[in-house]
Formats: structure tokens, sequence, C-alpha cells
């Protein structure tokens, strides 16, 4: 099934370029979005042919589907809500996202279970629409790139329907090591493996999640993993877009905020500890907290010296573990600012209404930054607070991170479990000479910018054009 006038160049992603809102009269309204996807492919420019192909997320996108309204170079599935529903939550983001992020209460979880079965066949019919429209969208020898943990069964189906393709899967979380890896049923763990294994490249963001996948292909699928076709597996680790961030972290909107964080913070003379998350679980924001609150129970010198801006921004709250843990953040910071506080010295401002300015004010005020993650594909905020920070900013991050690999020579590295360490660690970021902070956060900044969004995007279509 080749397409006569197909597009040259695919890129496969659960959530689009764009979404659609119905107004009160009716009409649809289209929203651009950003990240590095988006910079990415922008590297190739407007005329290189691309389709985008994404999944209806909410009713304005399902509805611009059922209208037949689009944007140029995206097609947009609208997948059956309950279908939609059973891949992304209770398959994708239930238990994917838990096995490679290690979140699971072992006790208790996981159950695969009949419930369980009917949404991993949930999760393949997803992902055979996204097989179906690739292979059909695609002209002779086309190159599909296909990302993240929503489509690891894409690349086998599109390579059965399509063999004359170039196809590569990226993958935007940490990697499982085998032995959590085999939490998964046998045969999910060995279909998940084998789809992947249909792309030409496989790549992830640093080596140590390349060689978890590789490790698992081994024990897993044996001596099928030996047979099995070629497939390269590659590191590409995203950097930070500094041009973007330093233009739009000078815009008006941006002074306001800093101008309102400045008076919450009450003044100018106060260390400004930040940090900036979605309420995910394996953001670990709550032990990061717990470690603040261990600072000023240890160090009294503290007092009135130092706020923690802290933003946690509500995340897949359609799941109830993630309303707890958001609950969770908020009964913890009040806890803080009631045990600490005085009629001029809030400890903790935490904010959980989304605002991308207020993020990045906070990243320039920040003295230090603390990032946390039990573990993380990457973490671009690690990279993304040394580019835009006005004064230096001493970064505390976890090993668990994927930054870790590119920034850690620069960075007071924690163990994410281990809160009395990290209180230590923020009393060394807090401490920390102005003209040392400045050198480290110069390095930081360099490195996190090694390989930015379109740069990161041409390396692996030029890998596998190559």
């Amino acid at each position: 099934m080749v397409a006569s006038s197909g597009a040259p160049l695919l890129v496969a992603s659960n959530r689009g370029p764009v979404s659609y809102a119905v107004g009160d009269d009716g009409a649809l309204a289209a929203k651009r979005g950003g990240g590095g996807l988006v910079s990415g492919l922008s590297a190739v420019g407007p005329d290189a042919g691309a389709l985008w192909v994404c999944a209806a997320l909410g009713d304005g996108d399902r509805e611009a589907v059922r209208r037949g309204v689009a944007e140029p170079g995206v097609r947009m599935l609208g997948i059956d809500p309950d279908v939609f529903h059973d891949a992304y939550n209770g398959v994708a983001n239930s238990v994917l996202w838990f096995v490679h992020h290690m979140l699971y209460d072992i006790p208790v979880s996981p159950v695969f279970d009949a419930g369980f079965r009917r949404q991993w066949a949930a999760y393949e019919t997803y992902n055979r629409a996204f097989a179906d429209a690739l292979a059909e969208g695609a002209d002779e020898g086309a190159a599909v790139l296909v990302q993240d943990y929503h489509l690891c069964l894409v690349p086998g189906m599109l390579r059965e329907a399509r063999p004359d393709l170039r196809i590569s899967h990226f993958t935007h979380t940490p990697w499982a090591p085998p032995d959590y890896f085999r939490l998964l049923p046998d045969d999910i763990a060995a279909a998940l493996l084998r789809g992947l294994l249909g792309a030409d490249r496989v790549g992830f963001h640093t080596r140590r999640w390349a060689d978890a996948f590789v490790a698992c292909c081994r024990d897993v699928l044996g001596e099928d993993a030996e047979r099995a076709r070629t497939t390269q597996v590659d590191v590409h680790a995203l950097g930070a877009d500094a041009g973007f961030l330093h233009e739009r972290s000078r815009r008006p909107d941006v002074a306001e905020r800093m101008a309102a964080l400045r008076e919450q913070i009450g003044g100018t003379d106060r260390a400004v500890v930040a940090r900036v998350d979605r309420t995910e679980l394996s953001k670990n924001i709550v032990r990061g907290l717990l470690a603040y609150r261990r600072l000023l129970e240890r160090r009294p010198e503290w007092h009135g010296r130092v706020v923690k801006l802290a933003f946690a921004y509500p995340s897949r709250q359609d799941l109830a573990v993630y309303r707890d843990y958001t609950a969770e953040v908020r009964r913890l910071a009040a806890e803080i600012n009631e045990a600490y506080g005085t009629d001029g010295w809030q400890p903790v401002v935490l904010h959980v209404e989304d605002d991308f300015a207020r993020s990045l004010a906070a990243y320039r005020l920040a003295d230090v930054a603390l990032v946390n993650p039990l573990r993380d594909g990457m973490n671009l905020v690690a990279k993304e607070i040394p580019v835009v920070s006005d004064d230096g900013c001493a970064l505390v991050l976890s090993r668990e991170a994927g930054a870790y690999a590119d920034l850690g020579e620069d960075a007071l590295v924690v163990h994410p479990y281990d809160v009395e360490a990290t209180a230590d660690a923020l009393h060394a970021a807090l401490s920390m000479p102005r003209d040392e902070r400045a050198r480290r956060t110069k390095r930081l900044a360099a490195a996190a910018t090694a390989l930015p969004p379109q740069a990161w995007f041409l390396a692996q279509l030029d890998a596998l054009r190559g």
C-alpha cells in the first residue's frame, strides 16, 4: 500500500502540533503548540512536504475531525474515545510510564487482570490506527519518525505493511532495566520489544536508557533478538533552545511576573530556590519539599533569608493517584509555611496554575534550582534554567535524571530518595560563592544547548536517511 502522492517525511506522536476548541458560536479555533518536536520539524523547512500524524485528544479535536477541518501537513486521527482512554490512560500512562519510571508499589501493584487485557487490546487498536495512517500517507521510501511510549507497536506494524519505508522510534522516557521491565506479562513485554525492533533505528536521550533497552531485548527475547532484523540503537540528548529561551524570557509579561514574584518573595535580599514541574509522580516534588523543610530545621540561619518558589502544575488529574499526589504537595507546602513562616516571610510560594511566563520569571530569579526526579528520560527544566538565569544559578540535580549525563559535572548531584543529603546539597548551593556559581552556570548552559531541538531532530533524520 504505497500512496501515489504521499509525504516523503512523516512524524507520528500522540499529541500533535495543533489543538482545537469549539467557541460559544460553534466555530473552531486552532491553537498551535510548542515543544522540541515542533521546533525540530521546522528545521526541515515548509517545503519538505512533511506530514504529522497525531490523535484527536479532546472534544474540540474530535469535532475538527468530524467536520474535516485540518491544518496543512497535519492528519489528526479520530480514534474512538473509549479506545483512546484505555490505550492512553489504561496502558501508556498507568503501565508503561510506571514501568519505565519504576513507580509501582510492588506489594499491591501492578495487577494484570482481564480489565488490563481489554486495555491492552485498545492499545493495539490505537497503534494500528497510526500504522495504517502512516502507511497510507507515506511516499515510496519515505522517512517516518515515531515518537514515544504511546506508539511502541507502530514500527513493527508499519514494517509489515510498508517494508520500503525508513522507520525510527524515539523514546522520551527512561527505559526500565530487565528485572523491572519483566513485571509486564511475558507476551506483552515481548510484543513491545518486537514492535520497536520493527524500526531501522531506535533512539533514547542517554546511553543508560539505550543500554537498558538492549539488555531487555536480550533478556526477554533471547536468541530471537539476535535473529531479528538489524535495528540500530542511537543516543540523541535533546538540549535546550537557547535562542527561543533568551527571546521569550525577556518579554514584558515575564518582567511583570518577576515583579509579582519579588513581591511574594519579599524583596531582593532573599535567596531563591526554584523548582518548576508538573505534579507528576516521578518528579519527586514531595521529597523536595521535605528536603527544604529539613534545611530549615537544621539550618536556622536561613530563616527569613530564603524562599522556595515551587511551581507544581497539575498533570493527569483524571487519575486518582495524581490527584492525591497534588493534594499532598499542597498540604506539605502549607505545613512548612505554618511551621516556619512569619508575618514578613513565607518560606514556600506555591503555584499550581500553569503559566509559562511565570516559569521563565522563576528561572531568571533563581539562585538555586532543585531538579530531583526519581527517574527522568531527560528533564529539560534542568537544561533551561542555566540558559535563562540572570545572575547564575546553582543546580541541585538528581543522578536519576537523564540530564545528569550532560550536566552532572557542574551540578550538585543528589540521590533522589535521600532527603538528608538533598538538604545538605541545598545548603551547599545556597552558600556557593557568586563567582563559582557564575562559572558553573556558564558551563551548564553550554552543555545544555549542545544539541538544541532543530539539531536533535536533524541528527535523527540524517541517521535514518544515511
